[in-house]
C-alpha cells in the first residue's frame, strides 16, 4: 500500500468515527405534556344500592257509579232510604194540618190526624205503562180505613186507576178523572182485619187491571172506557169517619207484570 492509499484509508476511518460519535449524542425528543384533564370513569361491577326507597305510585281511587232513580225496585222505607223521589197530596174534605209521616223502625208510618182525608204518596221519577205493584202495610189504628194502590197517574195528578181495600173486607176499583168512578167492586175474607199486616197487589197491563190480596187474585177487569195509557205509581192511605188512622207501610214494590 503506497503512502497515498494509506492516507485515504486513515481519512475515511476518521470520518466514520466522527459520524458515529455525532449520532450517539442526539437525544430523543421530550414528551409533549398536554393541559387537558382526562376524566377517568369507573365502571361499577354491580348496581349501586339506592339511597332512598322508591316512591310508590298511588292507584286512582275508584269512583262508584252514580245511582239515579230506579225504575223497578222495592222501597222498604228504612233509615237509609231517601224520600226525595216521592211526593204527596190529598183529596177529601180533611186537612193535612195534623198529618204525620215518619220513618219508624220498619217502614214509614202515616198518622192522618183528620177525618175524610185521602192521602196519596207517589213515586215521581218515572212514568209507567205496564207495572205490577205490591204494598205491605200494617194497621196500627182503628179498623176503619182504606189502603189503596195507584197506577197510571197523569203528570198533573188529574187521572189514574186506583184499587182500594177497606179494612172491613170490601174492595173497589176506581178510574179517577176529577171524581171517583167505580169500575168494579167486591168483598174478600182473605183480608186480615184489625191490627194486622196485609199484602195488597195490583197489575196494570194494557187495559187490563188485576187485583190481589195476600197473594190471592181477586179479579181482573178490562177497561174499555177510560183507557189511561201511562203514568206515575204509588199508594193511598185514607181515613173515613173514625180516628186514629195509623198505618205503617213496610214496603212498596214496583215490578214488571
Amino acid at each position: 500500500m503506497n503512502r497515498y492509499s494509506l492516507l485515504f484509508f486513515i481519512s475515511a476511518l476518521l470520518i466514520a468515527s466522527l459520524a458515529c460519535s455525532s449520532l450517539s449524542r442526539v437525544k430523543a425528543p421530550d414528551p409533549v405534556i398536554s393541559n387537558e384533564v382526562t376524566q377517568i370513569v369507573e365502571i361499577p361491577t354491580s348496581a349501586p344500592a339506592p339511597t332512598e326507597q322508591p316512591t310508590a305510585i298511588s292507584q286512582p281511587t275508584a269512583i262508584p257509579p252514580t245511582i239515579g232513580p230506579l225504575e223497578f225496585f222495592t222501597e222498604e222505607f228504612d233509615a237509609n232510604s231517601s224520600q226525595d223521589n216521592w211526593m204527596h197530596f190529598s183529596e177529601g174534605s180533611g186537612k193535612e194540618s195534623n198529618l204525620r209521616i215518619e220513618q219508624e223502625g220498619e217502614g214509614l208510618t202515616f198518622d192522618l190526624g183528620a177525618l175524610d182525608l185521602y192521602l196519596y204518596y207517589i213515586y215521581t221519577p218515572h212514568m209507567y205503562k205496564d207495572t205490577k205493584l205490591t204494598i205491605v202495610a200494617e194497621n196500627q189504628g182503628v179498623n176503619n180505613n182504606n189502603v189503596s194502590l195507584v197506577c197510571r197517574m197523569s203528570s198533573d195528578n188529574s187521572e189514574w186507576y186506583e184499587y182500594s181495600f177497606e179494612s172491613g173486607g170490601v174492595w173497589y176499583l176506581y178510574a179517577y178523572n176529577g171524581g171517583y168512578n167505580v169500575l168494579d167492586n167486591g168483598g174478600s175474607n182473605d183480608l186480615k182485619q184489625g191490627k194486622a199486616i196485609n199484602e195488597y197487589g195490583m197489575t196494570c197491563e194494557d187495559n187490563v187491571i188485576t187485583m190481589y190480596i195476600n197473594g190471592k187474585m181477586l179479579k181482573s177487569y178490562t177497561d174499555r172506557t177510560y183507557r189511561f195509557n201511562e203514568g206515575k205509581v204509588g199508594f193511598n192511605i185514607s181515613s173515613l169517619n173514625v180516628l186514629p188512622v195509623i198505618v205503617n207501610v213496610k214496603s212498596f214494590d214496583i215490578a214488571e207484570p
